[in-house]
């Protein structure tokens, strides 16, 4: 597993290296531009050789790229699916101009219409996002499930892939806090071992292709996204080393979103680290 955490490119972009290092990050996430705003940050090819430079030699073995909060890929306004195509591809454009393993997108919402044709409408804009972009994978994120998000389940993931096309640059990235909160109890090891199987079944593991760990403020089922620091919410240190530690989860990007000081901390790392090990070493213990 690649740990690492959510990162500012304020700066520049080599900045977002520099701090997953002092981190000691394996993997990075950032935003592409501002979270609160349409307009895209004008990166060019010169950032990106600045980026590739600064990740040379360094602790950062994965990077990833987050798609703003602003974006509704299902929205019933063709204003705002405009917006977010041309978002989304940008996205897709950075990722593939600094070798990001892919773009973390949420999928969108349906609000109060129906689910199924806010599955479509998201669909046909991730196809043609996908068709104006090369070099970068797609990774839906699943959702807690409120106010009508899609991919609260793994049964709407799989839709969404399908209406996405399918193809090898759609995966998927699962957040441990929205996984407790749209009801997958995965509080132990044996209760993720039995989501993840689930998982399999209705998706395919071979779609997984990286992680979020965040605990969760709420309770399971509650379908409420409030993001806890780890090992301080419903999951607890026994759920985040369980998640820390499956073996499914070998070789890819872990990346903590939530931090002591709003953003992940060198403490916040220290302690994943921690925790990874603790879960490991419980699974030996089981395997004797």
């Amino acid at each position: 597993m690649l740990i690492g955490a959510h990162v500012s490119p304020a700066g520049g972009l080599p900045r977002a290296v520099e701090r997953g290092v002092e981190r000691k990050c394996q993997a990075i996430q950032i935003f592409n531009q501002s979270p609160r705003m349409w307009r895209p940050t004008a990166y060019g090819d010169d950032d990106f050789h600045a980026f590739l430079r600064a990740r040379e030699g360094s602790s950062i073995k994965a990077v990833l790229v987050h798609a703003v909060y602003l974006l509704n890929c299902a929205s019933e306004e063709k204003e705002i699916r405009e917006k977010s195509l041309a978002s989304l591809s940008q996205s897709l454009r950075v990722g593939a101009g600094i070798e990001a393993i892919g773009v973390v997108l949420h999928p969108g919402s349906a609000k109060t219409g129906a689910v199924g044709a806010a599955i479509k409408r998201a669909g046909k804009v991730i196809r043609q996002a996908l068709a104006e972009t090369d070099g970068c994978q797609l990774h839906l994120e699943n959702t807690a499930g409120a106010g009508g998000t899609l991919g609260r389940s793994f049964e709407e993931l799989a839709e969404l892939l399908d209406a996405g096309g399918s193809g090898p640059r759609l995966a998927v990235c699962l957040d441990s806090c929205h996984l407790l909160a749209s009801g997958y109890d995965i509080r132990s090891a044996q209760g993720l071992a039995e989501t993840l199987q689930q998982f399999d079944r209705i998706v395919g593991l071979d779609r997984l292709a990286s992680l979020h760990l965040n605990d969760s403020k709420v309770p399971l089922g509650s379908n409420r996204d409030r993001h806890e620091l780890i090992a301080q919410g419903e999951l607890g240190e026994a759920g985040c080393a369980a998640f820390l530690s499956d073996p499914h989860f070998e070789q890819l990007p872990c990346v903590l979103e939530t931090g002591a000081d709003g953003a992940p901390a060198i403490s916040d790392m220290e302690l994943a680290f921690k925790l990874r090990q603790r879960g490991k070493r419980r699974r030996a213990r089981r395997t004797r």
